[in-house]
């Protein structure tokens, strides 16, 4: 007979109570969801009505879901077929539940569509959008429980990277399976906050999460980068078809096509869903675009609580190519434990009545209430029928008194995301009992592999396998030529940038390059010191150059000590980029780089008063000597071409050269955002990138103290912003201003520059630079005027066409000007297309002065873009 010790009795005991309790759980309802055919429906939802949860289908109709012993009552439903009620009793076990939906009866009503007549759609969506707001504000919060169960492949890949990728052990059949269990909480206006119970993953989404989706509403203007169908904006840019009305239990739903009127990355098209009388959501089927990636979403709402529609399963498709590599990604989300609070304001169902259809009684309503002063409140609570018009008018009223009462009214929305301490350490045992939805093969597959990776991996930790050898960390003798970055303490970095880099080619220096270090170190207190010393050595001028940087950042400033003798642009702004400014130099012997020494010693304290405010002063010593060119080579010789002097021509001083002198400069500026807004993600405020104008004042002047003798007072102002115009397009401006208000002695490096450019590269900004002016020739010392504009289309020439729109072709047009006392009126119109292969921009440019036409050009950049997704200031 076996005999056993007290521990392993107790081991036993408590193993049999945990069989025990969880076949106890193991129970609820599956079973499977075919179409009258016996076609299986994927992703059809299952609600538990009496407790307002519910699950969804995968891929091939089956369902299990785990419910507590009980009596339930089941709705299923699936787009375009009617519902079905089933009463099911849940037991020891699964209850089987095997449902076939019929399609959906859809009938027209009684109603003549002729021509010249308007589609019934209309009225239907002119009511829907009038309520949109009225949906949006209707809930003070709300609490659910979400899953979401995610898996993607990468089909095809660029073929340089297939053999990287392939090691890596990504390949078509599986790359990425994911599921997470999540609370959220949604508090009026804009605060969502989402607790992660559980999660598993593995490989990466590539930002294909529905989660953007899942926190927006089509209520709101916008969703994602895309105009809602319920925008007030709405019939600029879609059409609306009346596909019919069904009723499902004891609802009618009024089914209308969405079609954009130019198809594109910004608009929905598909099919939508609106409760009779309601003027809410029933469901959607609806795609759009972004960057020629397409997300397929497919949603269905359910009455909570007899009194607000809510979604309760979200269905995501994405699939697209993006820079050679082609993916597609499959999110199911589901809904359930809606905990809700009603806005007590508008707890009340108000009448829309459409004064294009409804005429007498819409003119009739307004004509009663034309003379009649009741307070928002009043008129929210009356339930009283009233026109769109009066409906919209109503809820801006609304918003604009909450928005009065709201103390943080530059707070756009607040995201906070907390990650349970055990979220990770679920295994496939937790994940087999709570999952609603059966994984597919395809998903299992992607697990297994996970799971086969993470054992490896263990086992390579516990020494149970052969480890590779790695190289010794540390310097390396080919991080000379490469660069590296070093750790060399606590919180201590030493970083090397390659000088392969830095190397370039000038008239002045010939080939030259560059050697950086830079040290540094945080401290406890959060403070930060950066020492960044920099040589440069130029073969043709045979001069070695160096100079030191010291940046200190304490709190919300930073004090910066540079000093050294270096190389530099007569144009601070640094109008050409060095290796531009090499290939033409060697290939077209262009050299457009004009180029001083100065031996100086700079101090700068940069101070955030605000985010909204920062302030910059500085003051420099300087002896700035000219420099001459030093070589003829090129690439290429041309004997009817030569390089052009170092000292620039310009039309109003002649000759720009200067002799070796000194000076003493301060400066000040202020810069602003007045309208900035934010946005808070885990408690961190962020700044709302362009959501306010940016003005820079700034004054600079000279004071002629020991051997310095340059002595002058300048001034200038600038102003950027961009902005959407209309529904159909986007400015793009720079305006700014300035002049000496005295000059006593300066010389051609302390004239007002310009960003101009003679180059076929145009700067990714495009609001920053002229497209054709010369760099020089137009620098004053009077007061000057310059405009930069660029306005986007929506639709213009080729974005009319809809293999362009696909692949997110824009249009462009764009107008500068400089107006000093010599530039003659100069003028630049041009037009431009963007993202071509989703990368470049194409542009062409003609010149004028006073109104007579100069000169024309072709200019390439990157894709505009791509300066607002990076942020690149």
């Amino acid at each position: 007979m076996l005999s056993l010790s007290s521990a392993q009795k107790s081991a036993l005991l408590l193993l049999i109570l945990t069989l025990v309790l969880f076949k106890t759980n193991a129970q609820g309802i599956k079973g499977t969801i075919k179409s009258s055919d016996g076609e299986p429906l994927p992703y059809a939802t299952i609600y538990v009505r009496n407790i307002e949860t519910g699950t969804t289908s995968n891929a091939e109709g089956y369902f299990e879901y785990p419910l507590p012993l009980g009596k339930y009552d089941l709705v299923f439903q699936y787009m375009g077929y009617k519902s079905v009620v089933k009463f099911v009793e849940v037991s020891n076990g699964f209850s089987e539940v095997h449902v076939k939906l019929a399609p959906q009866t859809i009938v027209l009503r009684d109603v003549e569509i002729r021509a010249g007549k308007e589609d019934p759609a209309y009225t239907i969506m002119r009511k829907a959008i009038a309520k949109a707001k009225f949906h949006q504000q209707q809930l003070d919060s709300y609490e659910a429980e979400v899953y979401i169960k995610g898996s993607g492949r990468l089909i095809d890949s660029p073929f340089f990277l297939r053999k990287q990728i392939a090691k890596e052990g990504v390949d078509s059949t599986t790359a990425f399976v994911t599921e997470s269990i999540s609370k959220v909480k949604y508090t009026r206006p804009n605060i969502y906050e989402e607790e992660v119970l559980s999660i598993r993953s593995s490989g990466e989404d590539n930002n294909t999460s529905p989660m953007e989706y899942l926190k927006g509403s089509f209520y709101e203007s916008k969703l994602g980068e895309a105009v809602s169908p319920l925008s007030p904006k709405a019939f600029a840019y879609y059409r609306f078809e009346y596909l019919g009305t069904y009723k499902d239990q004891e609802y009618e739903f009024s089914k209308i096509r969405v079609i954009p009127r130019s198809k594109g990355d910004d608009v929905f098209e598909g099919e939508i869903s609106i409760v009779e009388d309601y003027w809410s959501i029933h469901s959607l089927n609806l795609k759009t675009s972004y960057l020629g990636i397409e997300f397929l979403i497919n949603q269905i709402y359910n009455p909570i609580d007899n009194k607000v529609w809510l979604p309760i399963s979200h269905q995501f498709d994405v699939e697209g190519t993006f820079f050679g590599f082609e993916f597609e990604y499959n999110y199911l989300a589901t809904v359930k434990n809606y905990q809700i609070e009603i806005n007590k304001d508008l707890d009340v169902e108000l009448v829309v009545i459409d004064e294009k259809v409804d005429k007498e009684l819409a003119a009739k309503l307004e004509s009663q209430n034309k003379n009649v002063n009741t307070e928002v409140l009043e008129k929210m609570q009356s339930g009283k029928e009233m026109t769109r018009k009066e409906m919209r008018k109503l809820m801006r009223d609304y918003e604009k008194m909450e928005s009065e009462r709201d103390t943080a009214r530059d707070i756009q929305y607040v995201t906070n995301v907390k990650i349970d301490s055990l979220a990770f350490k679920k295994d496939s045992t937790f994940w087999q009992s709570v999952r609603p939805i059966p994984l597919s093969e395809y998903e299992i597959k992607g697990y297994h592999k996970m799971d086969s990776m993470a054992l490896v991996n263990k086992q390579e930790a516990e020494g149970d396998t052969i480890k590779t050898k790695k190289g010794k960390e540390g310097f390396k003798i080919y991080d000379l030529l490469l660069g590296n970055t070093y750790k060399i303490g606590d919180k201590t970095h030493l970083e090397l940038e390659s000088p392969l880099l830095s190397l370039n080619f000038n008239s002045v220096e010939g080939y030259n390059f560059s050697y950086q270090l830079a040290y540094t170190k945080t401290f406890e207190n959060k403070t930060w010191l950066e020492v960044a010393p920099e040589v440069r050595y130029g073969f043709s001028i045979n001069q070695l150059q160096s100079k030191l940087k010291t940046t200190y950042k304490f709190g919300e400033q930073n004090v910066i000590v540079e000093g050294g003798r270096y190389v530099y642009q007569i144009n601070p702004e640094e109008p050409i980029i060095p290796i531009i400014n090499s290939l033409t130099t060697l290939m077209l012997e262009s050299n457009y780089m004009k180029l001083y020494q100065k031996e100086f010693v700079v101090v700068k304290v940069q101070k955030k008063i605000t985010d909204k405010y920062r302030v910059n002063v500085s003051a420099e010593y300087a002896n700035r000597l000219p420099l001459e060119n030093q070589t003829n080579h090129t690439w290429f010789n041309k004997k009817d071409r030569a390089y052009t002097p170092n000292a620039p021509a310009n039309v109003e001083l002649g000759n720009t050269a200067f002799l070796e002198h000194q000076i003493f400069m301060t400066g000040l500026s202020l810069t602003m955002k007045p309208w900035l807004k934010y946005y808070i993600k885990n408690n961190q405020r962020e700044t709302i990138n362009r959501s306010s104008p940016e003005l820079t004042l700034a004054y600079d002047n000279a004071i002629p103290v020991s051997a310095a003798e340059i002595s002058y007072h300048k001034w200038s102002a600038d102003l950027t912003h961009s902005l959407d115009v209309g529904i159909r397009g986007r400015l793009s401006f720079r305006i700014g201003g300035g002049g000496f208000l005295a000059k006593d002695s300066i010389t051609f490096l302390d004239y007002n520059h310009f960003m101009g450019n003679r180059t076929p590269i145009q700067d990714i900004d495009v609001v920053k630079s002229y497209r054709l002016l010369p760099y020089y020739n137009y620098s004053t010392e009077g007061a000057y005027f310059n405009l930069l504009t660029h306005y986007q289309f929506r639709k213009f020439f080729f974005s009319r066409f809809k293999f362009a729109r696909k692949r997110g072709v824009k249009e462009s047009v764009f107008l500068n000007y400089l107006g000093t006392e010599s530039s003659l009126n100069y003028t630049e119109a041009g037009y431009s297309i963007d993202n071509i292969f989703r990368l470049f921009r194409l542009e062409a440019v003609a010149a004028f002065q006073d109104g007579e036409y100069v000169d024309w050009g072709i200019r390439f950049g990157v894709a505009a873009f791509l300066e607002e997704m990076f942020n690149f200031e």
